[in-house]
């Protein structure tokens, strides 16, 4: 409507100019009004077009601004976008508590900008504004790899960058089994099992999945280590073979040094008493023939005979061939004859030497109360007095030279000729481990009992603990 402001203006115009010289002066040639009209009419007609005019000819102007300005906006927009694309710095989201940043990108004029790696001023070119600084594309590097880091996001731990591949390498937990990065679980969270002595972490799956573990020690078989296979079936990882006493033969020494350890705390075995070491089979099949006796579930290592049987003896340590498999190992049959209420220890063949003589140490409770004439005891009382001699003997094997407590130095004259060899360091964290195994035992007979008993003797020392169970067949408190 601007044409029409403009008309207006103009007829006002020449009006107020016809008042002021009206006001003033008569002009007749002016004023003076014409016969028929046509002069004043071509007058405001010329006005009019000239009006029209000029309103057409800006509404066109305006049009092609429009039209520019659009252009111009999505030009601009265009080379935004690129220059956004051409800096674009991202790294996804670090593992369990690392922080995510993006980088932003931005434009400072020169001068302002200072590279936070090499500390020199960042000139015209590509730049990252990231940690509250700014850096060369080539001066933002992954702590781990020394690499620039060029992914759309990254990772921190503390006040270290890291790519996210690195980041996983370095902090995300790997199975001890299959050395691959242990699975989250559907909330995506990192779920694992870990042993709780060697803490031997590892992927759910491998539970149910048939891994082997070590009879022994209880790690699970790494896929790229092979364990030894028995001929009974079980499974021994190579550590726990340095130290494996495999026949009868060789377990004669420990058996003589145990012997030693009952002379030093006045408890003396007068009888001699057979030793045999034997597979499974021939262990289980001696359990089920005999009438007295509790045994240690799942698995029973080691017993105490009071039957006459005939049982199948280990007379030569195996070999082993291709496959690590156990191969030629010499067995033969033995006469089991009653001559006292204790027939025969037997232990179970191809365990660790201080497994062995733990096992061997608690066997050898049972042998002494029978040939001591004990009453029949309840479970609880006579295995837990039985682990506290083995407990004992295991504490004897470790810290031999400085007992930590009154139990240990009673013993403190036995097990003479084992103590002057110092035990290899894998096989004293083995020791530590099946002493943690008779420490931390749950089942009520072995391990209630076990504690029961070793508080009593703690308490009352072990002379007086058993006087009082030959007395009552209970733990004194």
């Amino acid at each position: 409507m601007d044409w029409i402001k403009k008309f207006f203006k103009g007829s006002d115009q020449k009006n107020s100019e016809g008042h002021n010289h009206g006001d003033h002066e008569e002009d007749p040639q002016v004023y003076a009004p014409s016969g028929t009209g046509d002069v004043w009419q071509e007058h405001e007609d010329e006005e009019i077009d000239r009006a029209i005019a000029l309103s057409l000819l800006e509404e066109s102007q305006k049009g092609r601004n429009m039209i520019n300005d659009e252009s111009q906006l999505e030009e601009d927009e265009r080379l935004a976008r690129a220059l956004q694309e051409s800096l674009i710095f991202e790294p996804p989201p670090p593992y369990e508590n690392a922080n995510i940043y993006q980088p932003i990108p931005v434009y400072f004029p020169m001068g302002y900008r200072i590279c936070a790696g090499c500390n020199t001023e960042i000139g015209h070119g590509r730049f990252l504004n990231c940690l509250n600084a700014f850096w060369h594309p080539e001066c933002f590097r992954c702590h781990a790899c020394n690499l620039p880091i060029s992914d759309y996001e990254f990772s921190m731990s503390g006040n270290y960058r890291f790519h996210k591949t690195c980041y996983k390498e370095r902090y995300h937990p790997k199975c001890d089994v299959c050395s691959h990065f242990i699975p989250t679980n559907p909330a995506g969270l990192i779920e694992y099992r870990a042993h709780p002595f060697w803490v031997q972490k590892y992927c759910p799956s491998h539970e149910h999945d048939g891994t082997p573990r070590c009879c022994s020690c209880e790690r699970m078989e790494p896929r790229d280590t092979g364990y030894v296979a028995l001929d009974d079936g079980r499974k021994l990882c190579l550590e726990c073979l340095d130290s494996a006493i495999m026949d009868t033969k060789e377990c004669q020494p420990l058996y003589l040094d145990i012997q030693e350890f009952y002379e030093g705390l006045d408890m003396k075995i007068e009888q001699q008493v057979p030793l045999l070491l034997v597979e499974r089979q021939a262990l289980n099949e001696a359990r089920e023939g005999e009438k007295n006796g509790h045994y240690h579930m799942p698995e029973t290592r080691g017993l105490c005979l009071s039957e006459e049987q005939t049982v199948s003896t280990i007379l030569r340590r195996p070999s082993f061939g291709i496959g690590n498999r156990a191969m030629d190992m010499i067995t033969e049959p033995f006469k089991l004859t009653r001559r006292c209420e204790v027939t025969a220890i037997l232990i179970l063949y191809g365990l660790p030497r201080l497994l062995t003589g733990s096992i061997l140490a608690h066997e050898m409770m049972h042998a002494w109360m029978r040939l001591q004439g004990f009453q029949t005891l309840s479970q609880d009382v006579e295995e837990g007095v039985c682990q506290v001699l083995a407990h004992m003997w295991l504490i004897t094997q470790l810290d031999s030279s400085s007992p930590s407590s009154d139990v240990a130095s009673t013993s403190s004259s036995g097990s003479s000729r084992l103590r002057k060899e110092k035990i290899p360091e894998f096989e004293r964290k083995l020791g530590e481990f099946f002493k943690h195994q008779i420490e931390s035992d749950t089942s009520p007979v072995y391990g209630d009992g076990f504690r029961a008993g070793h508080s009593a003797v703690y308490k009352f020392g072990l002379r007086r603990t058993l006087e009082h169970i030959r007395m009552t067949g209970s733990f004194p408190y």
